[in-house]
């Protein structure tokens, strides 16, 4: 009641739908924000998520491996598709999840015919 209303008006007497390379030119610069994202930081952490998936499920006995928490040790057996035994001392036999097998230090070679 007290304040006017203020209407838009469009510079230099243009139409108010404006131009649809000035809403392109403003978008750009996010455009282009999200591909170098998408090229430095999202596809090699997809990467490397499938690298690490493909060594989780190659694991097999006597692989020696390295986990999350830094034990080194073999594998004794394979359990089921989320653990396996892993020996990291003489005797000592622990579960471990897979997903915590961090690297394969030295590969066994196929001993199934």
């Amino acid at each position: 009641m007290w304040i006017s209303q203020a209407w838009a008006q469009a510079a230099g007497g243009a139409p108010a739908g404006g131009d649809m390379l000035g809403t392109l030119g403003s978008l750009a610069p996010m455009l282009l924000i999200f591909v170098v994202f998408y090229f430095l930081l999202i596809r090699p952490q997809q990467r490397k998520a499938k690298e690490h998936r493909a060594l989780v499920q190659a694991l097999k006995t006597g692989d020696q491996v390295l986990t999350s928490g830094g034990l080194l040790g073999v594998v004794t057996q394979v359990t089921n598709d989320s653990e396996v035994k892993v020996e990291i001392a003489d005797g000592v036999r622990v579960r471990v999840l897979r997903q915590a097998i961090t690297e394969v230090v030295n590969k066994t070679a196929d001993t199934k015919k």
